[in-house]
């Protein structure tokens, strides 16, 4: 049987310093995603939707990796990855309050894992569970983050401003903007009942600023 180790492979990417941000060049890569947004006056904690969008990409991800690993043709194991969520915010609050932001979570896969075994994953895993309605907004699909920059931080995600705020000084600095979206990878489930203790990877999108 073929063993996969996807978080050595990509340790850089997975697994940075929580003491210096750093600028990566993230490939692309397969990913399960899901779409939402948090209720009015809920959080990462409270909010049904994000709870059950985490549920149904754990729920698929190990399904995914038994099937794979009890192929008969060619059975391959593999370290399922943290989830991860790509958000959006509304208006310019900070990331303490999450009322009505806008998500998309995901989980990467390998390269070996096709759609026909996403289909198959997500078929089994509505056998075992019933109809649940997030079962219908999954995707599979490419992501391609590119240049970014990153550092995990270390503590409650509600205080991942002050963290926001020390990256946007370092692109700054070093002559590149912000693009795209606000990208956090969950290393600790975000719903951790001991906030000290979680573990959340925070990257950003960057470019180089325009010479003038």
């Amino acid at each position: 049987m073929t063993k996969l180790s996807l978080t050595t492979e990509i340790k850089g990417l997975y697994a940075p310093s929580a003491r210096r941000i750093e600028i990566v060049d993230v490939p692309k890569f397969k990913f399960l995603m899901i779409d939402g947004q948090i209720e009015v006056g809920q959080n990462l904690s409270t909010s049904e939707s994000f709870q059950e969008a985490l549920n149904v990409l754990n729920g698929i991800s190990f399904t995914l990796k038994f099937m794979s690993k009890l192929d008969r043709e060619n059975p391959v194991d593999y370290n399922t990855m943290p989830t991860e969520g790509i958000w959006q915010r509304p208006k310019k609050n900070d990331v303490k309050n999450r009322s009505e932001w806008k998500w998309t979570l995901m989980t990467m896969l390998p390269d070996h894992i096709t759609e026909k075994m996403v289909e198959s994953a997500i078929k089994s895993l509505r056998e075992k569970r019933g109809e649940i309605p997030a079962l219908d907004s999954i995707r599979f699909k490419p992501f391609h983050e590119g240049t970014s920059m990153q550092i995990m931080h270390v503590g409650s995600t509600d205080l991942a401003s002050m963290t926001l705020e020390r990256m946007k000084d370092f692109a700054k600095e070093n002559g590149y903007k912000l693009r795209g979206s606000y990208h956090e990878i969950y290393i600790s489930d975000p719903r951790h009942t001991n906030p000290d203790k979680e573990r959340t990877i925070i990257r950003y999108p960057i470019k180089k600023k325009a010479s003038k």
